[in-house]
């Protein structure tokens, strides 16, 4: 066993839930681990939503787009990954406690974290710095929250921060050149599925 595998170890079993740990903990991780990431689908209708374009959030549906192109790339990624190599979950080995249920199947990179990386990461660099650090910071609290319930190694959640920074490095240049004619293109396609409420106001334009 390499050392980066024992200390993988060793990290997870300093983090997961220790025997005696109170009830409402176990709640509150649990809610974290598997509820805070549909806040990520709200906050990307809320850029697309917003609309704005030249000021602090610099054209948010510009950002919108490319944060889902850098979460479903990165996503496209982990799945190679697993195919290539695959890295048994704590409960597999029989190490730690697992305090919920979860698939038996490969641990590594964790989908949840690239979730929260790729949109955060996007966000952080496109001009939405404060939104990037609340998704970041939210997704530190849902990598704690998996680990905690023995579902996830530590290494999972670094692992899958690493993808996310490299697609979201190798889709900018890519971005710069095709992006704002998808935009506009996926605008003009909201505009017609929606010209009625747009029409009344209710939404922007």
């Amino acid at each position: 066993m390499s050392q980066l595998e024992l200390l993988n170890r060793s990290w997870f079993l300093s983090l997961n839930a220790p025997e005696g740990t109170p009830s409402w903990l176990i709640s509150l991780a649990t809610a974290l681990a598997n509820d805070l990431i549909y806040l990520i689908p709200l906050l990307l209708l809320y850029l697309w939503l917003l609309g704005l374009r030249g000021n602090s959030l610099h054209d948010s549906r510009n950002l919108a787009l490319k944060a889902c192109a850098v979460t479903f790339l990165a996503l496209g990624v982990n799945q190679v990954i697993i195919l290539l190599w695959q890295h048994p979950r704590p409960f597999m080995i029989g190490l730690g406690r697992a305090r919920m249920e979860h698939a038996a199947d490969s641990s590594f990179p964790s989908d949840h974290m690239t979730v929260f990386s790729g949109i955060g990461l996007t966000l952080l660099a496109g001009g939405a710095p404060a939104l990037g650090v609340i998704t970041l910071l939210a997704g530190l609290c849902v990598a704690w929250a998996r680990v905690f319930l023995g579902v996830h190694f530590p290494l999972d959640m670094a692992g899958a921060f690493v993808v996310a920074a490299v697609v979201a490095l190798l889709v900018s240049p890519l971005w710069r050149a095709a992006g704002s004619p998808l935009t506009r293109l996926v605008e003009t396609i909201y505009r017609r599925v929606l010209a009625w409420p747009i029409a009344r106001g209710w939404l922007r334009n």
